[in-house]
């Protein structure tokens, strides 16, 4: 591994990357394209009454501005307490935001552009205004397709798909704005895995111990673990985790023990639970299991682990399902208990609303969101109201 320039890519990459279906975005983008960020208002999204009730609160989504029936930037909606969606505005001139992150405080909202030349956007919050964009800086890769916030809230990580690189931007703390890239490592090894072209960074966190970050490397079937300079912004490798020969490694979930993460295999089409040593930063796989689908590869894209620990769900997208597990033994073992079609096409993205009382599936081929109500005793999931029309919805983060 070294902080070399990332290797070449091609646009083709980033099509068959994006898996789009452009009859349901477009019908989706049609019902919202009037809007856009002059109809933001204040707690960045006003009801359509002109008043938001202190019952809805913010809604983001991310999409792709460059695919036919995509978005036109950050779309804008509110949500109520029965999940009901109300689209708002649109923070536009984003290129490609097709995934986003909070900083602490939620005074900013960070969007990665995964264009051929990658960047990453700033968007300040502001209490009773507008969303206003900060400034992009490039994250010297291809295809940005993940970002996060270092808990401390001074640097922002983002991985380039395409180029199999992390990257590492200082936060201003006082506007959120980014500054210059500080760091660039590239997954040069192992090589790509069965069937791959190269390293294709997916992911990137930090632990729950704050002291480590994880990179998830679909490409080379390959978790990384780095420490993190607060200082100077740069990261040192300091362990890595293989998974088995074309597994395809996507998206990784920290336990709220943080002992145990559980990771989500896209291309052998299987779940991972793994132990966590904090002290080392050290991630060791455990045994492939199933995510409840049948035979081949239905493409599991995240698992989301609730906040007590009691269970976990998967978002499946050529099965266009959500498997549920119960999480037994402190967090070492995942018991799979059924799964729950999604009602909609390509579950690409969840998230909880912050009480966890409704989870989010963005479904990115069918132009929808849909919504569950989450059993707290069971964890079972029951939709709540029709799907929510949206333009190629990749990542939804409710506030």
């Amino acid at each position: 591994m070294s902080s070399a320039r990332p290797g070449t890519t091609t646009g083709s990459g980033l099509a068959r990357r994006r898996f789009a279906g452009t009859v349901a975005g477009l019908a989706a983008t049609a019902a919202v394209s009037a809007l856009n960020v002059k109809d933001a208002g204040p707690a960045h999204a006003r009801h359509r009454s002109g008043r938001r009730p202190r019952t809805d609160r913010p809604l983001f989504l991310g999409t792709y501005t460059s695919t036919e029936g995509g978005g036109t930037g950050i779309g804008l909606g509110t949500y109520d307490t029965s999940g009901r969606i109300t689209a708002t505005g649109v923070v536009a001139d984003v290129a490609d935001p097709s995934f986003l992150a909070l900083a602490p405080g939620e005074r900013t909202l960070y969007a990665v552009d995964e264009q051929q030349q990658g960047g990453v956007t700033a968007i300040a919050l502001p209490s009773g205004g507008a969303p206003t964009v900060l400034g992009t800086r490039s994250t010297g890769g291809a295809g940005p397709c993940h970002l996060s916030v270092h808990p401390g809230g001074r640097w922002l990580l983002s991985a380039n798909y395409l180029s199999g690189s992390v990257a590492v931007h200082p936060i201003a703390p006082d506007s959120g704005a980014l500054g210059e890239r500080t760091d660039l490592v590239t997954h040069d090894s192992p090589p790509p895995g069965p069937g791959q072209d190269g390293p294709h960074a997916h992911q990137i966190l930090t632990a729950p111990d704050g002291r480590h970050v994880l990179a998830v490397d679909l490409g080379n079937d390959t978790v990384y673990t780095y420490r993190l300079d607060e200082t100077a912004g740069r990261l040192t490798e300091v362990s890595r985790a293989a998974l088995r020969p074309g597994a395809g490694p996507r998206h990784l979930t920290f336990h709220p023990s943080g002992r145990f993460a559980y990771l989500a295999n896209e291309v052998d089409n299987t779940v991972v639970v793994c132990g966590y040593d904090a002290g080392s930063g050290r991630l060791t796989p455990g045994t492939p299991q199933s995510t409840g689908t049948g035979a081949g590869t239905s493409y599991p894209a995240q698992l989301l682990v609730t906040r007590d620990g009691g269970f976990a769900y998967l978002a499946n997208r050529g099965h266009n399902s959500l498997t549920r597990y119960a999480v037994e033994g402190g967090g070492a073992r995942l018991r799979l208990l059924d799964t729950v079609p999604v009602g909609g096409d390509f579950p690409r993205h969840l998230a909880f609303s912050p009480d966890e009382r409704l989870l989010f599936a963005a479904n990115q081929k069918s132009g929808t969101v849909t919504v569950f109500s989450v059993d707290s005793g069971s964890g079972g999931l029951t939709r709540t109201g029709e799907p929510f029309a949206a333009p190629v919805p990749v990542c939804v983060l409710p506030l």
